[in-house]
């Protein structure tokens, strides 16, 4: 089993003006998987509030996986890829590239997405899109195939012939 944590990015859902519905729904969807939630968090769009909390619970030790919901789109304040990228040692291109790959098959709107995928220490982040519809579309397209990264992060023995 995996520990994971949980990072909503919004300036509404921050200031109390609207309900955090994506980061209690990636919680859901990761203790289903297995996964053990540790934190559930949310920060505005604020580059340098994003990139704290991320290297806090990425350098905690305490998670391997991070997922973060919101900031993702063009809007000028979404910056939670650049703070994600920031932070990162290593970048992982597939992951989102999985996403965006899914969701095109449901909505041409999926190639806007600006989401990132990488490594601090032993932990791996992945950005989610904000709504919660693309919140399910995107983490059911990877979420099967992170525990295999996830083993091979943390030193163990994954078989890498297995799909």
């Amino acid at each position: 089993m995996f520990t994971a944590a949980v990072l909503t990015v919004s300036d509404r859902g921050f200031r109390g003006e609207r309900p955090d519905l994506s980061g209690p729904l990636v919680r859901s969807i990761l203790e289903e998987a297995g996964y053990a939630v540790a934190s559930v968090g949310l920060v505005p769009d604020e580059q340098p509030q994003i990139e704290s909390a991320l290297r806090k619970l990425c350098d905690s030790g305490q998670v391997q996986l991070l997922l973060t919901t919101g900031g993702t789109g063009f809007s000028p304040r979404d910056v939670t890829p650049e703070a994600t990228a920031a932070v990162c040692e290593r970048l992982c291109p597939g992951i989102p590239e999985a996403m965006r790959l899914a969701s095109m098959q449901i909505t041409p709107n999926a190639m806007l997405s600006r989401a990132q995928a990488g490594i601090r220490g032993g932990t791996l982040i992945v950005n989610l899109p904000g709504s919660p519809k693309a919140v399910r579309e995107n983490l059911g397209a990877v979420l099967p195939a992170l525990a295999h990264g996830l083993k091979m992060l943390c030193g163990g023995q994954a078989d890498c012939s297995l799909p």
